[in-house]
């Protein structure tokens, strides 16, 4: 019984990916307007992450509480004792809402293991509170919630 053999160039292979999976629009918006209209989450507050540990620290940079105009730049710095190294496959960022948003995979292409970085960080006006969560290389955890404030946008 003959075979058929079906040679597609470079661009069918891209058309035929993007009609069939779901396309998610994303170019550096990491809260949608539908999800910061989700409820907050019961009891959910900013927390420093302070305390006396041997486990890696999650820096935010100061006036992370200040409003600022959307695209911001979300920068934060990781902190490994002992020689140990962060561990990016624990990388867990959440958006602290009910229910809750993983940003995870939003986040991930600009993770590194001295931080994040995302240059152009788009979020809907608003208070939006995060959650970062991460482990070192042996295991100690950490995390941090912090509040950002974004400005409206002005015409």
């Amino acid at each position: 019984m003959p075979r058929l053999r079906v040679v597609l160039t470079g661009a069918a292979i891209l058309a035929a990916l993007l009609t069939a999976m779901p396309f998610r629009a994303f170019a550096g918006q990491l809260i949608t307007e539908d999800e910061a209209k989700l409820p907050a989450q019961k009891g959910a507050v900013p927390n420093s992450g302070r305390g006396i540990t041997r486990g890696p620290k999650i820096l935010v940079p100061d006036g992370e509480a200040a409003v600022q105009a959307s695209p911001i730049r979300l920068q934060l710095k990781f902190q490994t004792f002992g020689g140990s190294s962060v561990d990016l496959d624990a990388l867990k960022v959440t958006y602290l809402k009910s229910p809750v948003v993983d940003l995870t995979s939003r986040v991930k292409p600009f993770a590194q293991p001295t931080g994040i970085d995302m240059p152009d960080a788009q979020f809907p006006p608003g208070e939006h509170l995060l959650r970062i969560d991460i482990k070192d290389s042996d295991g100690r955890p950490a995390s941090i919630s912090f509040l950002l404030k974004i400005a409206p946008k002005v015409p």
